[in-house]
């Protein structure tokens, strides 16, 4: 698979339901997350050098649960195709992402969740920004 194609499931598997803003949300933070460079980013390595990988943060394991082995959005990730409207969509907003079209609106956001749960990570935090369902955190 590619970059394209592994950040297109991820935000599909993490966001579908969020329409087009909270879609580019999430891919806001999977490349601010590759440009961090710090624990959470992914790496290939080419002729020796370690370079930043969209795919290999969005794989990195736990970081995106709708990767995660167990998790019901794994399958459904993993059969979707372009018939899929919503799909389409993330098709082209990570396009947008990896192309450096899709400006950060999130303020630098390199963690988010549902509104349903509070990890521990995000007690005594501030969301640098909020969209449907989602809230999200530049530092934690």
């Amino acid at each position: 698979m590619s970059d394209l194609d592994i950040l297109a499931r991820t935000l599909y598997g993490e966001a579908r339901g969020e329409g087009q803003e909270g879609i580019e949300a999430v891919a806001c933070v999977i490349m601010n997350r590759v440009r961090a460079r710090k624990w959470f980013t992914g790496y290939v390595i080419k002729e020796g050098i370690k370079i930043p990988s969209v795919e290999q943060t969005c794989l990195k394991r736990y970081q995106f649960s709708c990767w995660n082995k167990f998790d019901p959005n794994r399958k459904i990730i993993n059969q979707v195709t372009a018939h899929d409207a919503v799909f389409r969509q993330c098709l082209l907003i990570a396009q947008k992402a990896i192309s450096g079209e899709l400006q950060d609106f999130t303020n630098g956001a390199l963690y988010y969740h549902t509104r349903e749960i509070t990890p521990v990570w995000a007690k005594n935090k501030s969301p640098c920004y909020e969209v449907k369902h989602h809230l999200f955190y530049r530092e934690v």
